[in-house]
């Protein structure tokens, strides 16, 4: 059945939901966009177009959108501050929602939202995309396949030129205290938890500003982690970089485990499995190479008509709010790992906060 959808938020990344992500939903009759709400109105004009509304069903105000429309869900496209009180509205309405990330811009706001959604009875899902891209996706059920066998160290690399001002896509990015954690880190510190398959136990973080990046806040950082299966992971991203080696949704991953190594690089992926002789050597670009998974939608495309389904009692999403506040944890636990010079003990760090 087609869900009814209020759409918030038309920003930089916004217009792209609008033009893609809602749109091929639309097409296929997965969703109907019944409103569209932003502050800034040449904005919402452009949402209206790109969606092909009235301009009755375009608002400057979440209140009255949700007021004055029925629908099944909104889809939350803000900087994170906002997302609270959107959340707020949308279960004074019933309305279930699909969430940017990460949930909100601090660990308490986003624990409370959880809480609030678990106590309306309400779904709530947070669009991790990267964890469901292409190459992504790929990757992970080469290593949940257990081909590899056991898990026992992932590498994440992030490196992006995005150090001039407004290169990062929206002022906030800019303005903001930790870009890097709150807008890049979310994607890739998750990353490095899904692919070790479990929660992450402790962490120890350095970020920082170099001075060439125009930003307020820290556009680098190195990420250690140990997780409670025992596995490792390390993190390094920069949006300051000279090179976009391995720029946004094509960075490094490299995971090893007990009988071989999955590395994915620029979007294409490589196999290498232990062979039984002594001092074996292999080097990077000479290993099996694997191709991509196909399937009609990826990003948040995909993740739109998994929620759907999950609204009509299918599967429920594996980024629901609950589940999704480990991947909050990771960020603000590093975060003040970096403030505090000390590991963090993420469960712990997260349960003070609940």
């Amino acid at each position: 059945m087609t869900k009814r959808v209020i759409h918030v938020g038309v920003g930089t990344f916004g217009r792209r939901w609008c033009s893609e992500f809602l749109s091929a939903n639309i097409a296929d009759k997965t969703v109907e966009v019944v409103a569209v709400v932003d502050v800034d109105e040449a904005a919402l004009d452009l949402g209206r177009r790109l969606l092909g509304l009235p301009e009755s069903r375009c608002y400057t105000d979440p209140e009255k959108a949700f007021a004055e429309n029925d629908a099944d869900f909104c889809t939350i496209v803000v900087p994170p501050n906002y997302h609270e009180r959107i959340v707020d509205i949308a279960i004074a309405h019933g309305v279930d929602i699909l969430c940017e990330k990460p949930i909100a811009d601090t660990m308490g706001a986003s624990v409370r939202i959880a809480n609030k959604v678990k106590a309306a009875s309400r779904k709530m899902a947070v669009t991790m995309s990267h964890r469901f891209d292409q190459d992504k996706t790929t990757l992970r059920s080469i290593i949940r396949s257990g081909q590899l066998g056991k898990v026992n160290t992932v590498s994440c690399r992030y490196m992006a030129d995005l150090r001039a001002h407004m290169a990062w896509g929206a002022l906030f990015r800019h303005t903001m205290q930790d870009p890097l954690m709150i807008e890049g880190a979310v994607h890739h510190l998750d990353l490095v938890a899904d692919f070790a398959g479990a929660r992450c136990q402790t962490l120890y973080a350095s970020t920082w500003k170099p001075s060439w990046a125009e930003y307020a806040g820290d556009t680098d950082g190195i990420v250690v982690m140990t997780f409670e299966n025992g596995a490792r992971g390390i993190y390094e991203g920069s949006s300051s970089a000279a090179v976009g080696m391995n720029d946004w949704s094509h960075e490094y991953v490299r995971v090893e485990c007990e009988e071989g190594t999955a590395i994915l690089n620029n979007r294409e992926i490589e196999v290498f499995q232990r062979q039984k002789l002594v001092r074996q050597r292999s080097r990077e670009g000479k290993g099996q190479k694997i191709q991509l998974m196909t399937q009609p939608k990826w990003l948040n495309t995909w993740l739109i008509e998994r929620f759907c389904d999950w609204l009509d009692d299918g599967p429920q999403m594996e980024t629901h709010v609950e589940a999704n506040v480990q991947a909050s944890a990771l960020i603000f636990s590093a975060i003040e790992s970096q403030r505090t010079g000390s590991v963090v003990n993420v469960q712990d760090y997260l349960y003070r906060h609940s």
